[in-house]
Protein backbone atom coordinates (compact mmCIF):
# COMPACT_ATOMS: atom_id res chain seq x y z
CA UNK A 1 0.00 0.00 0.00
CA UNK A 2 1.76 3.36 -1.21
CA UNK A 3 0.05 6.37 0.26
CA UNK A 4 -0.55 8.90 -2.51
CA UNK A 5 -1.51 12.39 -1.94
CA UNK A 6 -3.65 13.04 -5.28
CA UNK A 7 -5.73 9.61 -5.10
CA UNK A 8 -4.96 8.45 -1.00
CA UNK A 9 -4.17 4.64 -1.26
CA UNK A 10 -2.79 2.79 -4.24
CA UNK A 11 -2.23 -0.87 -3.93
CA UNK A 12 0.83 -2.22 -5.50
CA UNK A 13 0.61 -6.48 -6.88
CA UNK A 14 3.30 -8.09 -6.55
CA UNK A 15 4.69 -7.57 -10.22
CA UNK A 16 4.47 -3.90 -10.03
CA UNK A 17 5.69 -3.85 -5.99
CA UNK A 18 8.70 -6.07 -8.21
CA UNK A 19 9.11 -3.59 -10.92
CA UNK A 20 9.07 -0.67 -8.78
CA UNK A 21 12.35 -2.27 -6.95
CA UNK A 22 13.78 -1.91 -9.90
CA UNK A 23 16.98 0.49 -10.08
CA UNK A 24 15.25 2.04 -13.68
CA UNK A 25 12.00 2.24 -11.80
CA UNK A 26 13.60 3.91 -8.87
CA UNK A 27 15.78 6.71 -10.58
CA UNK A 28 12.40 8.22 -11.77
CA UNK A 29 12.14 9.26 -7.73
CA UNK A 30 14.67 11.96 -8.60
CA UNK A 31 13.58 13.23 -11.86
CA UNK A 32 10.86 15.76 -11.25
CA UNK A 33 7.74 15.72 -13.24
CA UNK A 34 7.29 19.17 -14.53
CA UNK A 35 11.13 19.96 -14.70
CA UNK A 36 11.70 23.78 -14.06
CA UNK A 37 8.16 24.58 -13.37
CA UNK A 38 9.61 24.72 -9.48
CA UNK A 39 11.24 27.92 -10.35
CA UNK A 40 7.91 29.53 -10.44
CA UNK A 41 5.58 27.48 -9.02
CA UNK A 42 7.35 25.90 -5.86
CA UNK A 43 5.78 23.06 -4.95
CA UNK A 44 6.10 21.73 -8.28
CA UNK A 45 8.65 19.26 -7.34
CA UNK A 46 6.84 16.07 -7.75
CA UNK A 47 8.24 13.35 -10.00
CA UNK A 48 7.97 10.92 -11.92
CA UNK A 49 8.24 8.23 -9.54
CA UNK A 50 4.41 8.83 -7.90
CA UNK A 51 3.36 10.07 -11.18
CA UNK A 52 4.00 6.49 -12.51
CA UNK A 53 2.35 5.37 -9.03
CA UNK A 54 -0.63 7.41 -9.69
CA UNK A 55 -1.06 6.42 -13.46
CA UNK A 56 -1.11 2.72 -12.17
CA UNK A 57 -3.66 3.56 -9.65
CA UNK A 58 -5.79 4.70 -12.01
CA UNK A 59 -5.40 1.66 -14.20
CA UNK A 60 -6.53 -0.51 -11.35
CA UNK A 61 -9.65 1.73 -10.74
CA UNK A 62 -10.03 1.80 -14.86
CA UNK A 63 -9.71 -1.99 -15.53
CA UNK A 64 -12.10 -2.74 -12.35
CA UNK A 65 -14.72 -0.51 -13.19
CA UNK A 66 -14.89 -2.08 -17.10
CA UNK A 67 -14.94 -5.34 -15.41
CA UNK A 68 -17.83 -4.70 -12.94
CA UNK A 69 -19.63 -3.75 -16.11
CA UNK A 70 -18.84 -6.77 -18.28
CA UNK A 71 -16.82 -5.13 -20.85
CA UNK A 72 -13.78 -6.93 -20.43
CA UNK A 73 -15.16 -10.52 -22.06
CA UNK A 74 -12.40 -12.47 -23.91
CA UNK A 75 -9.61 -10.71 -22.21
CA UNK A 76 -7.54 -12.66 -19.08
CA UNK A 77 -5.93 -11.75 -16.05
CA UNK A 78 -2.54 -11.72 -18.63
CA UNK A 79 -4.42 -8.67 -20.73
CA UNK A 80 -5.24 -6.70 -17.22
CA UNK A 81 -1.91 -6.97 -16.26
CA UNK A 82 -0.46 -5.77 -19.33
CA UNK A 83 -2.21 -2.66 -19.06
CA UNK A 84 -1.68 -2.34 -15.44
CA UNK A 85 2.24 -2.43 -15.68
CA UNK A 86 2.17 -0.45 -18.91
CA UNK A 87 0.51 2.25 -17.50
CA UNK A 88 3.72 1.61 -14.63
CA UNK A 89 6.25 1.93 -16.69
CA UNK A 90 5.19 4.65 -19.53
CA UNK A 91 7.65 6.80 -18.40
CA UNK A 92 10.81 4.85 -17.65
CA UNK A 93 12.51 6.36 -20.30
CA UNK A 94 12.26 10.01 -19.58
CA UNK A 95 15.31 12.27 -19.30
CA UNK A 96 15.72 14.61 -16.39
CA UNK A 97 13.85 18.11 -16.71
CA UNK A 98 10.51 16.48 -18.51
CA UNK A 99 10.84 17.30 -22.18
CA UNK A 100 12.73 19.99 -22.67
CA UNK A 101 15.68 17.80 -24.21
CA UNK A 102 13.37 15.94 -26.69
CA UNK A 103 12.45 19.49 -27.93
CA UNK A 104 16.07 19.71 -28.36
CA UNK A 105 15.82 16.54 -30.82
CA UNK A 106 17.15 14.11 -28.65
CA UNK A 107 15.73 10.27 -28.98
CA UNK A 108 12.34 10.25 -27.45
CA UNK A 109 11.32 8.96 -23.91
CA UNK A 110 9.66 6.34 -25.09
CA UNK A 111 11.86 5.13 -27.41
CA UNK A 112 14.17 5.02 -24.74
CA UNK A 113 11.82 2.72 -22.75
CA UNK A 114 12.36 0.18 -25.19
CA UNK A 115 16.03 -0.14 -24.33
CA UNK A 116 15.43 -0.59 -20.45
CA UNK A 117 12.82 -2.87 -20.65
CA UNK A 118 15.32 -5.12 -22.68
CA UNK A 119 17.70 -4.61 -20.25
CA UNK A 120 17.90 -6.65 -16.49
CA UNK A 121 16.84 -6.29 -14.16
CA UNK A 122 13.75 -4.48 -15.24
CA UNK A 123 13.43 -7.19 -17.79
CA UNK A 124 14.05 -10.31 -15.52
CA UNK A 125 11.11 -9.45 -13.80
CA UNK A 126 8.47 -8.39 -16.49
CA UNK A 127 9.77 -12.39 -18.21
CA UNK A 128 8.92 -13.54 -14.85
CA UNK A 129 5.58 -12.60 -14.76
CA UNK A 130 5.12 -13.73 -18.42
CA UNK A 131 6.13 -11.32 -20.99
CA UNK A 132 8.78 -13.29 -23.37
CA UNK A 133 9.69 -9.97 -25.14
CA UNK A 134 8.69 -7.16 -23.15
CA UNK A 135 10.89 -4.47 -25.15
CA UNK A 136 8.62 -5.55 -27.92
CA UNK A 137 5.05 -5.92 -25.91
CA UNK A 138 5.23 -3.33 -23.37
CA UNK A 139 7.56 -0.88 -25.82
CA UNK A 140 4.75 -0.94 -28.59
CA UNK A 141 2.06 -0.28 -25.76
CA UNK A 142 4.23 2.89 -24.17
CA UNK A 143 4.85 4.11 -28.06
CA UNK A 144 1.25 3.81 -29.00
CA UNK A 145 2.03 1.37 -31.80
CA UNK A 146 0.02 -1.78 -29.96
CA UNK A 147 -3.27 -2.83 -31.31
CA UNK A 148 -4.50 -4.04 -27.66
CA UNK A 149 -8.13 -3.63 -27.26
CA UNK A 150 -7.17 -1.69 -24.44
CA UNK A 151 -4.24 0.28 -25.34
CA UNK A 152 -6.22 3.39 -25.63
CA UNK A 153 -6.14 3.71 -21.50
CA UNK A 154 -2.38 3.72 -22.25
CA UNK A 155 -2.05 5.85 -25.24
CA UNK A 156 -4.81 7.82 -26.49
CA UNK A 157 -7.21 10.30 -26.15
CA UNK A 158 -8.52 9.59 -22.36
CA UNK A 159 -5.44 7.84 -21.73
CA UNK A 160 -4.88 7.71 -17.85
CA UNK A 161 -1.04 9.37 -17.82
CA UNK A 162 -3.37 12.81 -18.77
CA UNK A 163 -6.03 11.86 -16.17
CA UNK A 164 -3.06 11.63 -13.40
CA UNK A 165 -0.61 14.39 -14.79
CA UNK A 166 -3.42 17.31 -15.32
CA UNK A 167 -4.76 16.71 -11.71
CA UNK A 168 -1.38 15.86 -9.90
CA UNK A 169 0.62 18.86 -11.67
CA UNK A 170 -2.71 21.59 -10.91
CA UNK A 171 -2.61 20.00 -7.22
CA UNK A 172 1.31 20.76 -6.29
CA UNK A 173 1.31 23.89 -8.04
CA UNK A 174 -1.60 25.16 -6.48
CA UNK A 175 -3.47 26.48 -9.36
CA UNK A 176 -7.23 25.40 -10.11
CA UNK A 177 -6.79 24.76 -13.72
CA UNK A 178 -6.55 20.91 -13.42
CA UNK A 179 -9.88 19.97 -12.84
CA UNK A 180 -11.31 16.91 -14.31
CA UNK A 181 -14.45 14.97 -13.60
CA UNK A 182 -12.44 11.63 -13.24
CA UNK A 183 -14.97 9.48 -11.16
CA UNK A 184 -17.37 10.24 -14.28
CA UNK A 185 -14.79 9.67 -17.09
CA UNK A 186 -13.87 6.98 -15.76
CA UNK A 187 -17.36 5.74 -15.08
CA UNK A 188 -18.40 5.81 -18.70
CA UNK A 189 -15.14 4.52 -20.55
CA UNK A 190 -16.09 1.08 -22.37
CA UNK A 191 -15.06 -0.60 -24.90
CA UNK A 192 -16.54 -1.11 -28.14
CA UNK A 193 -15.71 -2.77 -31.90
CA UNK A 194 -15.09 -0.02 -34.51
CA UNK A 195 -13.77 -0.44 -38.28
CA UNK A 196 -13.71 -4.51 -36.85
CA UNK A 197 -11.82 -3.62 -34.00
CA UNK A 198 -12.11 -3.50 -30.48
CA UNK A 199 -11.11 -0.24 -28.72
CA UNK A 200 -11.32 1.76 -25.81
CA UNK A 201 -13.81 4.23 -26.08
CA UNK A 202 -16.71 6.54 -24.31
CA UNK A 203 -20.15 6.40 -23.38
CA UNK A 204 -22.04 9.52 -24.53
CA UNK A 205 -23.00 10.30 -21.31
CA UNK A 206 -19.83 11.14 -20.78
CA UNK A 207 -19.15 13.69 -23.52
CA UNK A 208 -18.95 16.31 -20.85
CA UNK A 209 -16.49 14.57 -18.43
CA UNK A 210 -14.29 14.72 -22.09
CA UNK A 211 -14.81 18.49 -22.13
CA UNK A 212 -13.57 18.88 -19.04
CA UNK A 213 -10.12 17.05 -19.79
CA UNK A 214 -9.95 19.22 -22.89
CA UNK A 215 -10.28 22.41 -20.65
CA UNK A 216 -7.70 21.36 -18.18
CA UNK A 217 -5.41 20.56 -20.26
CA UNK A 218 -5.55 23.51 -22.32
CA UNK A 219 -5.44 25.57 -18.90
CA UNK A 220 -2.31 23.78 -18.02
CA UNK A 221 -0.26 24.42 -21.12
CA UNK A 222 -1.11 27.75 -21.03
CA UNK A 223 -1.31 28.93 -17.32
CA UNK A 224 1.64 26.24 -16.02
CA UNK A 225 3.93 24.23 -18.74
CA UNK A 226 4.18 27.36 -21.08
CA UNK A 227 4.56 30.01 -17.98
CA UNK A 228 7.00 32.65 -19.84
CA UNK A 229 9.23 31.83 -17.11
CA UNK A 230 8.97 28.57 -17.00
CA UNK A 231 9.71 28.79 -20.78
CA UNK A 232 12.89 31.09 -20.39
CA UNK A 233 14.21 28.46 -18.03
CA UNK A 234 13.45 25.54 -20.30
CA UNK A 235 15.67 27.31 -23.35
CA UNK A 236 18.56 28.20 -21.13
CA UNK A 237 18.47 24.24 -20.38
CA UNK A 238 18.23 23.21 -23.87
CA UNK A 239 20.94 25.76 -24.87
CA UNK A 240 23.04 24.81 -21.96
CA UNK A 241 23.14 21.03 -22.70
CA UNK A 242 23.47 21.79 -26.51
CA UNK A 243 26.82 23.56 -25.92
CA UNK A 244 28.13 21.10 -23.41
CA UNK A 245 26.96 18.26 -26.08
CA UNK A 246 28.72 20.11 -28.61
CA UNK A 247 31.85 20.28 -26.29
CA UNK A 248 32.15 16.79 -25.27
CA UNK A 249 31.18 17.59 -21.85
CA UNK A 250 28.12 15.40 -21.83
CA UNK A 251 26.87 12.48 -24.46
CA UNK A 252 23.62 11.69 -25.12
CA UNK A 253 24.03 8.11 -23.27
CA UNK A 254 24.82 9.62 -19.77
CA UNK A 255 22.18 12.23 -20.10
CA UNK A 256 19.36 9.39 -20.47
CA UNK A 257 20.96 7.55 -17.77
CA UNK A 258 21.15 10.69 -15.14
CA UNK A 259 18.90 12.28 -12.80
CA UNK A 260 17.79 16.15 -12.31
CA UNK A 261 20.29 16.94 -9.71
CA UNK A 262 22.96 14.41 -11.60
CA UNK A 263 23.04 16.00 -14.85
CA UNK A 264 22.94 19.97 -13.54
CA UNK A 265 26.03 18.40 -11.19
CA UNK A 266 27.63 17.70 -14.38
CA UNK A 267 26.29 20.97 -15.91
CA UNK A 268 27.49 23.75 -13.44
CA UNK A 269 31.04 21.49 -13.58
CA UNK A 270 31.29 21.66 -17.49
CA UNK A 271 29.71 25.05 -18.55
CA UNK A 272 31.38 27.93 -20.48
CA UNK A 273 28.19 29.81 -20.65
CA UNK A 274 27.10 30.91 -17.30
CA UNK A 275 24.01 29.73 -17.87
CA UNK A 276 23.88 26.76 -15.43
CA UNK A 277 25.27 29.07 -12.43
CA UNK A 278 22.34 31.34 -13.84
CA UNK A 279 19.60 28.75 -14.02
CA UNK A 280 20.83 27.13 -10.12
CA UNK A 281 20.23 30.98 -9.17
CA UNK A 282 17.52 31.86 -10.43
CA UNK A 283 18.60 34.41 -12.68
CA UNK A 284 16.45 34.01 -15.59
CA UNK A 285 16.53 35.38 -19.26
CA UNK A 286 13.66 38.18 -19.68
CA UNK A 287 11.31 38.36 -22.57
CA UNK A 288 12.71 40.83 -25.09
CA UNK A 289 9.56 39.95 -27.64
CA UNK A 290 6.30 37.98 -27.32
CA UNK A 291 4.76 37.30 -30.86
CA UNK A 292 1.91 34.55 -32.21
CA UNK A 293 3.41 33.06 -34.96
CA UNK A 294 0.59 34.99 -37.48
CA UNK A 295 2.01 37.85 -36.37
CA UNK A 296 5.59 37.97 -37.56
CA UNK A 297 4.51 38.11 -41.33
CA UNK A 298 5.76 35.34 -42.76
CA UNK A 299 4.78 33.77 -45.99
CA UNK A 300 5.65 30.33 -45.05
CA UNK A 301 4.91 28.40 -41.88
CA UNK A 302 7.42 28.75 -39.22
CA UNK A 303 10.39 26.86 -39.82
CA UNK A 304 10.76 22.75 -38.90
CA UNK A 305 14.43 23.47 -37.10
CA UNK A 306 12.36 25.73 -34.19
CA UNK A 307 11.62 22.08 -32.85
CA UNK A 308 14.12 19.80 -32.93
CA UNK A 309 17.30 21.12 -34.43
CA UNK A 310 19.58 22.47 -31.63
CA UNK A 311 22.47 23.48 -34.05
CA UNK A 312 20.50 24.81 -36.14
CA UNK A 313 18.46 27.17 -33.55
CA UNK A 314 21.27 28.47 -31.16
CA UNK A 315 22.75 29.68 -34.87
CA UNK A 316 19.98 31.74 -35.65
CA UNK A 317 19.70 32.96 -31.71
CA UNK A 318 23.48 33.85 -31.97
CA UNK A 319 22.79 35.60 -35.37
CA UNK A 320 19.54 37.31 -33.83
CA UNK A 321 21.87 38.60 -30.95
CA UNK A 322 24.75 39.73 -32.71
CA UNK A 323 22.64 42.64 -34.18
CA UNK A 324 21.45 43.75 -30.81
CA UNK A 325 24.86 43.37 -29.27
CA UNK A 326 24.51 40.53 -27.48
CA UNK A 327 26.64 37.46 -27.42
CA UNK A 328 26.70 33.57 -28.12
CA UNK A 329 24.04 32.34 -25.86
CA UNK A 330 23.15 35.45 -24.45
CA UNK A 331 19.63 35.89 -26.39
CA UNK A 332 17.42 32.53 -26.95
CA UNK A 333 14.79 31.94 -29.61
CA UNK A 334 11.25 29.86 -27.70
CA UNK A 335 8.68 28.54 -29.71
CA UNK A 336 6.77 25.62 -27.31
CA UNK A 337 4.69 23.63 -29.65
CA UNK A 338 3.15 20.25 -29.20
CA UNK A 339 1.25 17.88 -32.14
CA UNK A 340 -2.48 17.53 -31.83
CA UNK A 341 -1.95 19.34 -28.24
CA UNK A 342 -5.98 18.79 -27.95
CA UNK A 343 -6.15 16.22 -30.60
CA UNK A 344 -9.37 13.55 -30.47
CA UNK A 345 -9.78 10.74 -32.13
CA UNK A 346 -12.05 8.76 -29.79
CA UNK A 347 -15.12 5.97 -30.49
CA UNK A 348 -17.89 7.09 -28.65
CA UNK A 349 -21.15 4.57 -27.62
CA UNK A 350 -24.73 5.85 -28.19
CA UNK A 351 -27.73 5.08 -26.07
CA UNK A 352 -29.04 3.23 -29.24
CA UNK A 353 -26.20 0.76 -29.02
CA UNK A 354 -24.41 1.99 -32.12
CA UNK A 355 -21.10 3.67 -31.79
CA UNK A 356 -19.86 6.73 -33.47
CA UNK A 357 -16.10 8.54 -34.01
CA UNK A 358 -15.17 11.48 -31.95
CA UNK A 359 -12.53 13.12 -33.88
CA UNK A 360 -10.95 16.52 -34.12
CA UNK A 361 -13.65 17.93 -36.72
CA UNK A 362 -15.96 17.29 -33.60
CA UNK A 363 -19.34 15.89 -33.24
CA UNK A 364 -21.71 18.06 -34.55
CA UNK A 365 -24.84 19.07 -32.50
CA UNK A 366 -23.23 16.76 -29.58
CA UNK A 367 -20.21 17.64 -28.68
CA UNK A 368 -18.69 20.63 -31.01
CA UNK A 369 -15.79 21.36 -28.78
CA UNK A 370 -12.50 19.91 -31.09
CA UNK A 371 -12.68 22.32 -33.53
CA UNK A 372 -12.62 25.29 -30.69
CA UNK A 373 -10.01 23.55 -29.07
CA UNK A 374 -7.76 23.41 -31.99
CA UNK A 375 -8.09 27.30 -32.14
CA UNK A 376 -7.46 27.64 -28.41
CA UNK A 377 -4.11 25.32 -28.56
CA UNK A 378 -3.01 27.63 -31.57
CA UNK A 379 -3.82 30.79 -29.39
CA UNK A 380 -1.33 29.00 -26.46
CA UNK A 381 2.05 28.68 -28.57
CA UNK A 382 3.77 31.89 -28.36
CA UNK A 383 7.16 32.46 -30.12
CA UNK A 384 9.12 34.16 -27.67
CA UNK A 385 12.67 35.85 -27.40
CA UNK A 386 14.80 35.89 -24.26
CA UNK A 387 17.61 37.57 -23.02
CA UNK A 388 20.45 37.79 -20.80
CA UNK A 389 19.60 41.80 -20.27
CA UNK A 390 17.61 43.96 -21.25
CA UNK A 391 17.63 45.04 -25.64
CA UNK A 392 15.24 46.10 -28.29
CA UNK A 393 13.88 42.83 -30.45
CA UNK A 394 12.25 43.54 -33.69
CA UNK A 395 9.39 41.58 -34.78
CA UNK A 396 11.00 42.35 -38.30
CA UNK A 397 14.11 41.05 -37.48
CA UNK A 398 12.62 38.14 -35.98
CA UNK A 399 10.98 37.07 -38.85
CA UNK A 400 14.52 37.72 -41.05
CA UNK A 401 16.32 35.23 -39.13
CA UNK A 402 13.57 32.68 -39.28
CA UNK A 403 12.86 32.89 -43.06
CA UNK A 404 16.48 33.12 -43.82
Amino acid sequence: MVRDLLWQNIVLEPGATQVVDTPAFQRLRYVRQLGHAFLVYPGATHTRFEHALGAYGLARRALATLAERGRLAGLTERDALFIRLGALLHDIGHYPFSHALEESGLTSHETLARDLLASSPLADVLRGHGFADPAAELGALIRGESDHPLAGLISGSTDLDKIDYLKRDALMCGVPYGEVDVDRLLATLTVVELDGKRRVGIHEKGIAALESLLFAKYQMYRNVYWHHAVRSATAMFKRLVHEALVDRALDTATVAETTDDGLMHELLGADRTGLASALRERRLYKRALEVLPSELGLPVPLPAWLRGDAARLAKAEDALGRGVGLGPAELLIDFPHKDAMLGMDLPVARSDGSVDRLTQEGWPGRMDLPPFAARLAESACRLRVFTRRPVTVSVERLGEVLAG
